[in-house]
């Protein structure tokens, strides 16, 4: 086996037709992963044992599918029912869609360097746990990579290629270049920091949001559409550093020398947070979070969400990668 540092110098990832991807995880995450190999007509096989799921996978992918006009793609898909039913000689790139549990990924990876082949790209979709505590220890490491998608992954371009410390860059080009021809928006994280890129940008944004909650200066509701209608909207256009072009950095940077003193800094999430995480008003799931939830507003508010995103991605197709099987 190579040592865990040793570059990989060759990777098996190159048009997507022509690669054969292992999902493990049939799970809302794993089941549009899949979409978005498929539509690329990239061979895909999504391992999920539990056969419930399994069986529904096949539908809900041709379902999105169809959605999206690339139909063709259901013919590639598969769905096996434990990692013994892989033809792992022929396995170019495995993507890691299991519950959020360091240890369960991480006897998933040791298990995966023994089946894959050694240039096999071993990737993971997790939010929380950086690519480098998940191959801890284990070797061929520069091919393990955080390939984190955002829900639903079919209709959010972003993905987040994230490298460990021991990650090899060639490896992660490839993918970054694997993932821009399945019409994905890759970008490159150089180190696997709590959060990567996206989740850490939006979490800052978040802080001060239910800071001002907490201290009575804005309702969930006044936050909700100074962001929706306000310079979240712009965001479609630019983002926060195009957007300082824009608007102009000097008085970007005059602002910021204003304001800056006064953010909030906490190393704790807000009250208004922990309280509805302790006393069980976890969102929609629980019928309650910061908005109330029927079964009714549950369906009316995912088919708007659902809605504007689709309308959204009409808007910046022609600044998408385009599909390249």
């Amino acid at each position: 086996m190579p040592n865990p540092t040793e570059p990989v110098t060759t990777s098996p990832l190159g048009h997507p037709g022509a690669a054969h991807a292992v999902v493990v995880g049939g799970g809302t995450m794993g089941a549009d992963v899949a979409v978005v190999l498929t539509r690329a007509l990239c061979r895909t096989t999504v391992v999920e044992p539990d056969a419930t799921r399994g069986a529904a996978l096949p539908g809900r992918v041709r379902d999105n599918l169809m959605a999206i006009g690339r139909a063709e793609g259901a013919g590639r898909l598969s769905v096996a029912a434990s990692l013994d039913d892989v033809d792992w000689a022929t396995v170019d790139l495995v993507i890691e869609c299991i519950p959020e549990r360091l240890e369960l990924k991480q006897q998933l990876f040791a298990d995966l360097v023994r089946r894959a082949r050694p240039d096999t790209v071993l990737a993971s979709n997790s939010s929380s746990f950086p690519i480098s505590a998940i191959g801890a220890g284990l070797e061929s490491r520069a091919r393990m990579l955080g390939l984190h998608f955002f829900m639903p992954a079919h209709l959010v371009p972003l993905v987040e290629v994230v490298m460990g410390e021991a990650s090899d860059e060639g490896c992660a080009d490839a993918l970054i270049a694997f993932m821009r021809r399945c019409a994905m928006v890759p970008v490159k994280v150089r180190k696997d920091l709590p959060g990567f890129l996206a989740n850490r940008l939006q979490h800052a944004l978040s802080r001060e949001a239910f800071s001002l909650i907490d201290r009575g200066i804005a309702s969930p509701e006044d936050v909700d559409a100074a962001v929706r209608f306000g310079f979240g909207f712009r965001f479609l256009a630019a983002g926060p550093v195009l957007q300082r072009d824009h608007a102009g950095i000097d008085v970007h940077a005059a602002a910021a020398a204003t304001m800056y003193p006064s953010f909030c800094n906490d190393d704790h999430p807000a009250r208004c947070l922990a309280e509805r995480a302790a006393d069980g008003r976890h969102g929609m799931k629980r019928g309650e979070g910061f908005y109330v939830w029927s079964p009714e507003a549950i369906a009316a508010e995912r088919a708007r969400y659902d809605r504007l995103l689709r309308a959204g991605l009409d808007l910046i197709a022609p600044e998408l990668p385009e599909i390249q099987p």
